[in-house]
C-alpha cells in the first residue's frame, strides 16, 4: 500500500503592505491632467499637488480623504458624550440604596432606624455619596454587592484608559488579580523612571515583559515601543479628563480615590502618567474636545474615542500637505485604514506611488534659475496623448494622414504597430514573428481546427518611412492677453504640442520653429511655451513675429517653407526703427504697412502661409482675407476645440506640395 503525504496550505488576504504583484501605477492620466494645468499657467509643482488633491476617476484625492476624515471626527463629537461611567455609577448607587432601604424597612430595631436616617441624608453628589458610604455597614448582601461594583468598575475603567482590554479582563477579578496589577504598575514605574534617567533598560525591559507580558497584547519589542504605546493612551486619558466639565472633573477626582477600594491605584497611575509625559512631552497632553451627542461612553471607551480623534486630527493635517516640509510619505496609511477602511489606504498609497513615480521617472527637471518644469520625457508623453486626441478627432472627419510616418518616402529602418488608416508597407518578418510569439503564448487550439500559426490583425507591423523632402515649418502663436481672456490659451498650447510631437516623431527631417508674439515676439521652445503664463499685455506684434520667421526660413534655403499663424486679433503693434515695440489701437496704418511688407518678404521665400483666425472679429476677418488674397495664402476659422486638428491637418496638406488658396 502506498502512503501519500498531503501538505496543507492556508490562503488569506495579503497584509504585508503594498501588493508585490500589483501592476505599476498608470501615469498617463496623471501626466495628462498635470499637463493641462501647466498649460493653463499653473507651475508644475503646483499642478502635481493639485492632481494629488483632486484625485482621479476611481481614486479619491487628498481633499476627499481629508473631508471624510473630518466628517468622521465630527460624527464622534456629535453622537457621543462622556457621561457613561458617571451614569453607570449613579445607577449602581441608586440600586444599592433602594435595595438597602427595602431591607431596613423589614428590620425593626433602632439601628435600622438610624441607618435609614443615614441613607436618607446622602448628599446629591454621586462622588460624595459613594465616599460617605465607604464605612457604611450594609444589611442587604445585594446592596453591598452593587456598592462594591462601583469601586471595581472605577478601577477597571481607569486601567482600561491606559491598558488595552483591561475592563473586560478584570471583570470579576479577585484580590489576587488586583495585587498582580498593582505589582505590574510598580514594576512599570521603576522601568519608566530608569528610562527617564537615561539608563540602559534592555535587560529590565526583557524581565518586565517575561513577568507582565500578558497585559501588553501589542507585544512591544523594547522600552521605546512600550512607551510609545502607553504614552498615546495616557495622553488620551488626560484629554478625556480635560474634556470633562469642572463638575465632572471634581466628581472623577473624588471617585477615583475609591478605585479598587483604596487610593493606591490612582497614585500608581498618576506616577505612570507623569513619567510618560516626561518621556513623550511632544504628545498633545493638554488638548480637550467638546462632545454633544446622546451615546454615552465610559472612561475607557471615551479615552479610545479621544485617541481616534487625535489620530483623525493628525491625519487631517497630513492629508492637507500645507505645513512646512510636507511630503506624501508623511501620511500614516495604517491609521487611515483604521479610521476609513482598507480602500482609503489603497487610494492614499496609490497617490504616494504616483508622486514618487512622477519624480523618479524623470518627468520633471529644473531650469537654470531653479524652477521646476516638465522634462523632455514628460513632454513626449504629453505630446503623444494630445496628438492621439487630435488624430482621433481628424479620423472622425475622414482625415487619416496623421497616422502616416511619411509620404511614400524612404524606409527609416524602424517599424510600428499597424493602425486603422495606415498605408505604409507591411514588415513581413516582424509580422510573422509577432504571430508566432502570440500563438505560442496562447497555446494550441483544442478544437478540430488545424493547429498552426495564424496571422491576426494584432500582429501586423508596418515599416516607417520618411518623406523625401524637408520642410522648414514656423508656427506663430498669439500670446496676447485676449487669448487667455477668451479661453484660447490652453487650446493654443495643445496645438503647438501636438504639431511638435508629430514633427519630432513622424517627420524628423522637418525643422519646426516656434514663435510667441504679444507686444513683441520671441523664439520659444516647446517646454517653455507649455509652462508660459499669460501676462496682462496688450498688443499683437505680427510684424516682429514674421521677422523672426523669415530668419528661420532663410537658414534652410533648400527646404519647403511652411508658415502657420494662430491669432485672435489684428496687428496692433510693430517694431520701430529703434527696435522698440510701437502699440496703437485701433491698428495704426504704419503697423499694417510694415506687417504686410514683411508678409510679402515671407511669400517671396516661397512659403505656404496659413492663418488660423480665432473669434468673430469682423476687422480681423477682413484684414486676413485681404492679405491672404495678396500673398496666395489661406485663412481657416476653426472653433477653439478644432484648432489642433485644423493646424495639424493643414501642415500635412502642405507636405504634399504647394497650393494656392
Amino acid at each position: 500500500m502506498v502512503q501519500k503525504n498531503f501538505h496543507r496550505s492556508r490562503y488569506q488576504r495579503y497584509s504585508g503592505g503594498p501588493d508585490p504583484l500589483a501592476p505599476p501605477v498608470d501615469l498617463r492620466e496623471a501626466l495628462s491632467e498635470i499637463g493641462d494645468d501647466v498649460m493653463a499657467g499653473v507651475s508644475p509643482q503646483r499642478a502635481m499637488q493639485e492632481f494629488l488633491r483632486r484625485g482621479s476617476q476611481g481614486m479619491r484625492g487628498l481633499d476627499k480623504l481629508r473631508e471624510q476624515v473630518n466628517r468622521r471626527r465630527q460624527e464622534l463629537l456629535k453622537k457621543r458624550n462622556l457621561d457613561g461611567t458617571f451614569t453607570e455609577i449613579r445607577e449602581l448607587l441608586d440600586r444599592a440604596v433602594l435595595t438597602e432601604r427595602k431591607q431596613l424597612a423589614r428590620d425593626l430595631d433602632d439601628d435600622a432606624r438610624f441607618a435609614e436616617m443615614q441613607i436618607g441624608s446622602l448628599p446629591a453628589s454621586t462622588a460624595q455619596a459613594v465616599e460617605e458610604l465607604s464605612d457604611y455597614q450594609w444589611r442587604s448582601p445585594e446592596a453591598q454587592q452593587d456598592y462594591d461594583k462601583i469601586a471595581d468598575l472605577l478601577g477597571r475603567e481607569l486601567l482600561d484608559q491606559r491598558f488595552s482590554g483591561m475592563k473586560e479582563a478584570l471583570e470579576g477579578a479577585t484580590d489576587a488579580d488586583r495585587r498582580r496589577v498593582s505589582e505590574m504598575l510598580a514594576d512599570l514605574n521603576e522601568l519608566l523612571n530608569a528610562h527617564n534617567r537615561g539608563e540602559d533598560t534592555s535587560q529590565a525591559f526583557d524581565e518586565f515583559m517575561d513577568t507582565h507580558g500578558e497585559y501588553f497584547p501589542e507585544n512591544p519589542r523594547n522600552t521605546e515601543e512600550l512607551i510609545d504605546s502607553l504614552a498615546q493612551r495616557a495622553a488620551a486619558a488626560q484629554q478625556f479628563y480635560n474634556s470633562l466639565t469642572p463638575e465632572q472633573r471634581a466628581e472623577l477626582d473624588q471617585l477615583a480615590q475609591q478605585a479598587f477600594g483604596s487610593p493606591d491605584l490612582m497614585s500608581q497611575l498618576a506616577h505612570m502618567d507623569s513619567a510618560l509625559r516626561q518621556a513623550r512631552p511632544g504628545l498633545d497632553w493638554d488638548n480637550a474636545q467638546q462632545f454633544s451627542g446622546d451615546q454615552q461612553m465610559g472612561l475607557g471607551e471615551g479615552a479610545a474615542a479621544l485617541r481616534d480623534i487625535s489620530e483623525l486630527e493628525a491625519l487631517s493635517e497630513q492629508l492637507s500637505q500645507q505645513y512646512a516640509g510636507a511630503q506624501m510619505d508623511d501620511i500614516d496609511i495604517d491609521a487611515l485604514e483604521r479610521q476609513l477602511g482598507e480602500q482609503a489606504g489603497v487610494d492614499a498609497r496609490t497617490l504616494q506611488e504616483l508622486e514618487k513615480a512622477l519624480r523618479e521617472e524623470g518627468f520633471f527637471d529644473r531650469t537654470a534659475d531653479g524652477r521646476l518644469r516638465l522634462s523632455p520625457k514628460a513632454m513626449r508623453q504629453l505630446g503623444q496623448a494630445i496628438f492621439r486626441d487630435i488624430a482621433d478627432q481628424m479620423g472622425a472627419r475622414g482625415d487619416r494622414q496623421t497616422r502616416n510616418s511619411g509620404l511614400l518616402g524612404e524606409p527609416t529602418g524602424s517599424t510600428r504597430e499597424w493602425a486603422y488608416g495606415d498605408t505604409d508597407p507591411w514588415d513581413v518578418s516582424r509580422t510573422v514573428a509577432n504571430a508566432v510569439l502570440r500563438t505560442a503564448a496562447e497555446g494550441h487550439p483544442t478544437s478540430d481546427v488545424h493547429p498552426g500559426v495564424r496571422i491576426d490583425v494584432r500582429d501586423v507591423e508596418v515599416a516607417e518611412t520618411e518623406a523625401r523632402t524637408q520642410a522648414a515649418v514656423v508656427l506663430l502663436v498669439d500670446t496676447s492677453f485676449s487669448m487667455e481672456m477668451e479661453g484660447r490659451w490652453t487650446p493654443m498650447k495643445r496645438t503647438a504640442i501636438a504639431l511638435n510631437h508629430l514633427i519630432s516623431t513622424r517627420f524628423r527631417s522637418d525643422e519646426l520653429h516656434l514663435i510667441a508674439f504679444g507686444r513683441h515676439a520671441r523664439s520659444i521652445d516647446i517646454a517653455e511655451l507649455t509652462g508660459l503664463q499669460p501676462r496682462m499685455e496688450q498688443g499683437t506684434n505680427l510684424h516682429h513675429a514674421l521677422l523672426l520667421a523669415g530668419r528661420h526660413l532663410r537658414r534652410f534655403p533648400n527646404a519647403q517653407p511652411v508658415v502657420l499663424v494662430v491669432t485672435d486679433g489684428e496687428p496692433t503693434a510693430h517694431l520701430d526703427p529703434s527696435g522698440e515695440p510701437f502699440f496703437f489701437y485701433p491698428p495704426h496704418p504704419q503697423t499694417i504697412a510694415v506687417t504686410v511688407r514683411e508678409l510679402d518678404h515671407v511669400a517671396r521665400l516661397g512659403a505656404q502661409v496659413t492663418f488660423f483666425r480665432l473669434g468673430e472679429d469682423p476687422g480681423l476677418a477682413h484684414f486676413m482675407d485681404q492679405i491672404a488674397r495678396r500673398i496666395g495664402g489661406r485663412v481657416i476659422a476653426p472653433d477653439v476645440d478644432g484648432l489642433g486638428a485644423a493646424v495639424v491637418g493643414d501642415y500635412l496638406r502642405s507636405r504634399r506640395g504647394p497650393r494656392r488658396g
